[in-house]
């Protein structure tokens, strides 16, 4: 049995996984949450995961029932992400391992998604879609690598999500995206935004700018703050939609995995399936225990990593803020 144990803290979120060969034995984590219309700072939140690692833990450790003795690596995430916060989880993380004569794994963010969620859904070789705060991608694995077919070319789609809320004084707990989307359920009136696709990237920053520019005119008239989110959902959804089913037509797949944060929105969920259905294929997603943030993700990309024969050198457990989702050799799949 491989036991391994993985920290996250690449945004505002703390939080420590356990895993053993496949099977999540412990996933607790801390949100560090701001007011209404206020976005988290990269110092700020690095304070508050300095404040709570060790108790996570330990929280980690008690729910696992598992001694250090226990465990075979230390994984950790080495980037992207917000850089204050990444380098405050890593140094713990670098602590522990020494501390417990264990290797260490620096691990991608995305990567570590992607392969949650391919052990909680069972996915086989999906085409991915990758959203969230800091990330949107159209990821399909091939020659060792998850190429990207598709991303962004701007700002990411929980970013522009979260930018929204501020400008509606939405409450940031759970989290914007969250509040967005039960808002969005009781819009009544589609507000034409502009659509973006270029090629296989998409742009959100345009829609964004259109919002602001009349946000106080729609709703002194005839929308309500419902109706934007809903609006900003169904546009900004069918975009990704669009781009996810021009790469299964690439590549040939028949499976789409939905991973990341915004992956737990219900309506891009549902958008999916019915492309899926259209196509004869399969959407996989997660619930909000593996698609937000969070340690397990972390521990199982260490785990397949660490199974394949992969461990870092001590000396470059650094962080990076831009570390690419297919800058990462895959070595624990078939090429």
């Amino acid at each position: 049995m491989v036991v391994t144990i993985g920290f996250e803290g690449s945004a505002n979120k703390i939080g420590i996984g356990i895993i053993r060969d496949g099977e999540v034995l412990s996933n607790p984590r801390r949100t560090y949450i701001t007011p209404p219309g206020e976005g988290f700072q990269p110092s700020a939140t690095a304070r508050h995961h300095q404040a709570h690692v060790l108790d996570v833990l330990q929280e980690a450790l008690d729910i696992a029932k598992i001694t250090p003795d226990q465990i075979d690596a230390v994984c950790y995430t080495k980037g992207p992400g917000m850089g204050a916060p990444l380098v405050s989880v890593a140094v713990v993380a670098r602590t522990v391992a020494q501390l417990w004569q264990k290797p260490i794994i620096g691990v991608n963010h995305c990567i570590g998604h992607i392969e949650m969620a391919r052990l909680i859904t069972g996915a086989d070789d999906p085409t991915v879609l990758y959203v969230s705060g800091g990330n949107t991608q159209v990821i399909a694995y091939s020659e060792r690598r998850y190429q990207i077919f598709g991303e962004t070319i701007d700002m990411a789609i929980g970013n522009c999500f979260d930018r929204l809320a501020r400008l509606l004084k939405l409450s940031n707990d759970p989290s914007p995206g969250y509040n967005i989307e039960q808002m969005a359920k009781r819009g009544q009136r589609l507000v034409r935004f502009p659509y973006v696709v270029k090629g296989m990237d998409v742009s959100f920053s345009g829609m964004l700018s259109f919002i602001e520019e009349r946000l106080d005119k729609w709703l002194a008239g005839e929308y309500t703050p419902e109706d934007i989110c809903f609006s900003l959902q169904e546009t900004a959804f069918a975009m990704l939609v669009e781009t996810t089913e021009r790469a299964m037509a690439h590549t040939g797949s028949q499976e789409v995995l939905i991973c990341g944060g915004v992956g737990c929105n219900l309506r891009l969920q549902e958008m999916m399936r019915i492309m899926c259905e259209e196509r004869g294929a399969k959407v996989f997603a997660t619930d909000e225990r593996f698609c937000i943030d969070n340690g397990a993700m972390i521990a199982q990309a260490g785990y397949v990593m660490f199974k394949s024969g992969v461990t870092t050198p001590l000396e470059d457990t650094f962080c990076t803020q831009r570390y690419r989702t297919d800058a990462v050799e895959v070595t624990w799949r078939d090429p």
